[in-house]
Parts: C-alpha cells; sequence; structure tokens
C-alpha cells in the first residue's frame, strides 16, 4: 500500500501550475525547463484522473501540456474519447471514457497501442475501462474544497519514492510569458 499524498489547488492558475509541475516529473525536469534528469514516466506511464464533472481533471491536463511546451488548445476529450499530442519531451494521450458504456469499447480506440513503452496516457473516468485498463502508475483523485481543490496523488510502490521527495509543498510559480 502506498500512502497518497495531498496538495491544494486554491484556484484555476493553481490547478494548472500543479499540472505542470507533474508534467516535469513525470517526463522530467528537462522537459519543462526546470533541471535534468530523467521523468517517472520515461518509459511509458498511465496516470488515472478521478473526480466529480467539474472537478478540473481536464484543467490538471491542460497545466501539464502547457508545461510541456503544448501552445494550443486543450479540448476534453469527451466527445472524441481521445487527444493525443506529440511534443518534444513525450507523447500524451488524454482519454475520456465517461460516454463508454462497455469496458471492450477500449480495444476500438486502439488502447493497447496507446499503452504502449513510450507514451503518457492520462485517462478521465477510468472505472468504465475496468477490466481493461491496467493498473495505474499514479492516481489523481481531485475533490472540491470550498473554493479550490484538493489533489490526492496515490503512486504505485515503484513512483512513491521520488513523487514524496520531488512534489512541491505549493504549486509552483507560473511559467514566464513567451
Amino acid at each position: 500500500m502506498t500512502a497518497v499524498i495531498e496538495r491544494f489547488a486554491p484556484d484555476e492558475a493553481a490547478q494548472l501550475a500543479w499540472g505542470a509541475a507533474l508534467g516535469a516529473l513525470l517526463c522530467g525536469p528537462r522537459a519543462t525547463g526546470q533541471g535534468n534528469g530523467p521523468g517517472l514516466a520515461r518509459t511509458g506511464g498511465l496516470v488515472f484522473l478521478l473526480g466529480d464533472l467539474g472537478a478540473g481533471k481536464t484543467t490538471l491536463v491542460r497545466g501539464l501540456l502547457r508545461g510541456l511546451g503544448h501552445r494550443g488548445s486543450v479540448r476534453s476529450p469527451t466527445y472524441t474519447l481521445v487527444e493525443s499530442y506529440d511534443l518534444p519531451a513525450a507523447r500524451v494521450h488524454h482519454l475520456d471514457l465517461y460516454r463508454i458504456a462497455d469496458p471492450d469499447e477500449l480495444e476500438f480506440l486502439g488502447i493497447r497501442d496507446l499503452l504502449d513503452d513510450t507514451s503518457l496516457v492520462l485517462v478521465e473516468w477510468p472505472a468504465r475501462g475496468a477490466g481493461v485498463l491496467p493498473p495505474p502508475d499514479l492516481s489523481v483523485h481531485i475533490r472540491h474544497q470550498r473554493d479550490g481543490r484538493v489533489l490526492a496523488f496515490e503512486p504505485a510502490a515503484a513512483w512513491q519514492p521520488a513523487l514524496a521527495a520531488r512534489l512541491p509543498q505549493t504549486p509552483p510559480p507560473p511559467p514566464a510569458a513567451d
């Protein structure tokens, strides 16, 4: 059993900053210009994003993608089911399984190809893929608290030491404007 690490995002800007910090942890600080070293997902990674509708799952992903250098829009894949991003630091697939009626539908999405050893795969509503999705490397539970959000990071055992050591206590400052 791994320990859950909780952090607080008082507003949307902080939620975006947490996403960028998560991107640096997963894809390497070099990817975000914050240092050197490999990321936790250097050989691929599966992250479950859990929370009620409107909790900020896609906002966290937007921050992660922007932190990795994506400058375009970031849409929720609610209708497309998957949005893929080829970035210099990583190939990222963002899935939203809210509209999946049967976990076997993931086979039609090419889930086996997405879960390769080079891609970071972020999955909203992962319970809809139960029995097809493997266990995650990290689960991020997002819940409302007053005007902000609590982010509870629950890493698999292999990621626990690095996440505990490298996840900031407070959201990092936003990156400088281009």
